[in-house]
């Protein structure tokens, strides 16, 4: 028999929706609090049911911050409030005696927190709905059927192998996992086989690419709206900027993915703002690639600089502005130094196979997520697989969804890889 959510698994799935569980990345330092607690605690019961034990239900370390790589926003937003990580737990549940080694153990990580927003919660039989649905609770769910399937279907699972599951927070917000699977990754809660559950159209991909932030700061005078000339006009230049820049970059496009993002300086009609934030985030799927975007947009940047004031120094409104523009105008970078994922574990990918599970194109774009952390761990081989589509199902938009059909299809993938997994690493039937 196929593996399948039963009405109790329906029910998880439509609580753990209800429950808010975006951080504080993005939902605003005045924003509510994540229920992360609560919706973790409500996993890791019905993960009991199935054998499943809490080894670790905690927040990071402080000191977990204090690394490299970490966002500068991450920095920032824990320096600002003490209840920032107290607030972001992570949740470690292990199947099988702590003597089983990790050549015959599989992790699974799946992240609860989410982006905000709070569409309403459904389920009309076919079809759920809801923030989470697809990215990531309703895999979350579906990986609790899988385990159960195969726990039915092999005595082994869970005696000779094991499974670990990593229920994480901070995948969101632009928090890059720094706080949430970055930590337990470098804990030891890994396994020879590691399967980071996102939407990937029940392919496994190999590869994750990271991403960077590149930010044009522009720190000048403000002036009235009576007196335009007399002070800086960031909305002038960081407006340039972005459009130059942008044109600029776009030839290095398909080398990653290149945004130009937000740019804010202020919101009234009656001021000339003199400062203002341009942000760009530029995704890699490999270290040289991501030095020659870094390398491109300071390139970019000098460009649209030295093109500005030449534009703009002979006008009236924004001579000044043009004739300072240097002096008042960076380039500098909240977020990058990333790894990217990019596994080369043959043995691995022969399992998936077997297992049934086909392969993510090699000509389709991967994308980013916390499967960053697994590369270069000795031993092991590290995908990314789950259910469904990030743009087709609504992922981080209101109209979120996922189809049953698509969240029983992992739940049946995940049962035959824990099964083969299981048989293969203790020498067969």
């Amino acid at each position: 028999m196929r593996a399948a959510l039963n009405p109790s698994d329906h029910a998880l799935l439509l609580r753990s929706m209800e429950i808010p569980t975006a951080g504080p990345l993005e939902v605003g330092a005045d924003g509510p609090a994540p229920r992360l607690w609560e919706a973790q605690r409500e996993y890791a019961k019905a993960a009991g049911e199935l054998g499943f034990r809490v080894v670790r239900h905690a927040p990071a370390d402080p000191a977990d911050l204090d690394r490299p790589g970490v966002p500068e926003t991450v920095r920032a937003a824990a320096t600002a409030d003490p209840r920032f990580l107290e607030e972001q737990p992570s949740l470690v549940l292990r199947l099988g005696p702590d003597e089983v080694p990790r050549e015959r153990t599989v992790m699974f990580n799946v992240h609860l927190d989410t982006v905000a927003g709070n569409p309403p919660v459904s389920f009309d039989g076919k079809v759920f709905r809801g923030r989470g649905a697809i990215d990531a609770k309703g895999p979350a769910v579906a990986l609790l059927a899988g385990a159960r399937a195969a726990l039915e279907r092999s005595e082994r699972v869970g005696r000779d192998s094991a499974v670990i599951v990593q229920a994480v927070a901070g995948e969101e917000g632009g928090a890059m996992g720094v706080l949430g699977t970055r930590p337990l990754v470098e804990r030891g809660y890994v396994g020879r086989l590691n399967v980071f559950c996102e939407p990937t159209s029940g392919r496994f991909s190999t590869r994750s690419t990271a991403s960077m932030t590149a930010r044009v700061s522009v720190r000048g005078d403000d002036a009235i709206d009576d007196r335009p000339h007399t002070g800086h006009n960031a909305s002038v230049l960081s407006g340039f900027l972005a459009q130059r820049m942008g044109r600029l970059l776009d030839s290095y496009a398909g080398s990653g993915a290149v945004c130009v993002a937000g740019l804010w300086t202020g919101t009234l009609h009656n001021r000339v703002y003199g400062g203002g934030d341009l942000l760009f985030n530029l995704s890699y799927g490999d270290a040289e690639t991501g030095r020659v975007l870094e390398a491109a947009v300071t390139e970019a940047f000098e460009t649209a600089l030295t093109e500005f004031v030449a534009e703009f120094s002979d006008t009236t409104l924004f001579a000044r502005t043009a004739r300072d523009a240097r002096r008042i105008t960076r380039l500098d970078w909240p977020k990058r130094g990333l790894p990217v994922l990019d596994d080369h574990d043959t043995r691995g990918h022969d399992l998936l196979r077997r297992a049934g599970v086909p392969e993510w194109p090699a000509d389709e774009p991967a994308f980013t997520c916390d499967a960053i952390w697994a590369a270069g761990i000795p031993d092991t081989c590290s995908v990314v697989l789950g259910p469904g589509d990030l743009a087709a199902h609504g992922a981080h938009g209101d109209d979120e969804s996922a189809r049953l059909s698509d969240l029983d299809g992992f739940a049946e993938t995940v049962a035959r890889l824990l099964t083969a997994f299981t048989q293969e690493t203790n020498g067969g039937s």
